[in-house]
């Protein structure tokens, strides 16, 4: 990467909940095991909003919300892309 190169990385929203996680195994139906920064493995339903776009594997960096009513279930909702997850590890993040 250049250092010139501009990169834009989203980070979660602690306010909504947002933590990351680390995509573990592939469950099948859109579901994913999924192992948390605070140390949980949940399972993990990719939303209808990136079903389409975004293709999941395991090792893949996410972000994920945890459920109020199920703590061992969460919604993924954004996957990094591998300059991404360079520039978070690269700033401390990961």
């Amino acid at each position: 990467m250049s250092e010139g190169e501009v990169v834009r990385v989203r980070l979660p929203n602690k306010k909504n909940k947002e933590m990351f996680a680390s995509a573990d195994l592939m469950l099948g139906a859109n579901h994913i095991r999924v192992r948390c920064f605070d140390g949980t493995t949940r399972v993990g339903r990719i939303k209808g909003k990136i079903k389409k776009r975004v293709w999941i594997r395991e090792g893949d960096t996410l972000i994920v919300v945890p459920w109020d009513f199920q703590a061992e279930k969460c919604d993924i909702i954004y996957r990094y892309t591998r300059p991404q997850v360079d520039w978070l590890r690269g700033h401390g993040y990961l």
